[in-house]
């Protein structure tokens, strides 16, 4: 196993944006979001900070949207999420690295909009043929410790939530957990059959704000105090 790198520019955040934006035209058409504007004026608090941001919409996808943070060796963030339309019950996409020359903290899921200790239904509908996900990266990708019982509301049986050693072989394997979770949120999106009832489309739209709102307040702070950025919206 390799021991850990520099934070130099190129560490794999930027290649894991490239695979699921590749792996997402295969399927779809992408065209810029409205909010892309809007990151042409966030700059960092410092000259020695690099910052890309980049969002998306298409059929299916009321949001696709990336973020990467690098102060050059001190820190690397990656923030990926996509958003189906609302028309979609679909869980959210969510990538959450947070990477020192030490150690990595990560967050990977397909989170659902649904508590899925309550609804039993959503949980066997998008996650009892993807279990073999999570027991493929259980011990390469060991749980991080305890997390609050509001925050498991919004992780689904699939998450990985782990801290490593930030090594090669460690960012290997995230790298293609990484893949291996988006692909099948693609496959999913695939499937998906559109909805016509207009309350439950209003419902799927309520919960996705309620996730959104959950992030803004407990993961997202550090990247805001970070920037001089809005919280992102839908």
């Amino acid at each position: 196993m390799s021991g850990g790198g520099s934070l130099g520019v190129g560490l794999p955040y930027q290649k894991f944006i490239g695979f699921a934006l590749e792996e997402t035209r295969r399927r779809t058409t992408l065209t810029p979001h409205p909010s892309q504007e809007k990151f042409k004026f966030i700059k960092p608090n410092d000259d020695s900070t690099i910052f890309n941001a980049l969002s998306f919409s298409a059929p299916k996808i009321r949001l696709l949207r990336s973020l990467t943070i690098e102060k050059k060796n001190s820190f690397q963030v990656l923030d990926f999420a996509a958003f189906s339309e609302p028309e979609y019950d679909l869980p959210i996409f969510c990538a959450n690295v947070f990477t020192t020359p030490a150690q990595s903290i990560v967050v990977l899921d397909l989170n659902p909009l649904y508590d899925t200790t309550v609804h039993k239904d959503y949980k066997d509908k998008y996650y009892r043929n993807i279990m073999p996900l999570v027991q493929k990266y259980s011990e390469l990708l060991p749980w991080g410790g305890k997390i609050t019982s509001e925050s498991l509301r919004f992780f689904s049986p699939i998450v990985i939530w782990t801290i490593f050693e930030s090594t090669e072989h460690n960012h290997h394997v995230l790298r293609s957990a990484f893949m291996d979770y988006y692909k099948v949120w693609l496959e999913l999106m695939d499937q998906e059959i559109k909805e016509n009832n207009k309350v439950l489309i209003a419902r799927n739209r309520e919960e996705q704000h309620k996730y959104l709102t959950w992030r803004a307040e407990k993961v997202c702070y550090s990247t805001r105090t970070i920037f001089n950025i809005e919280n992102y919206t839908l």
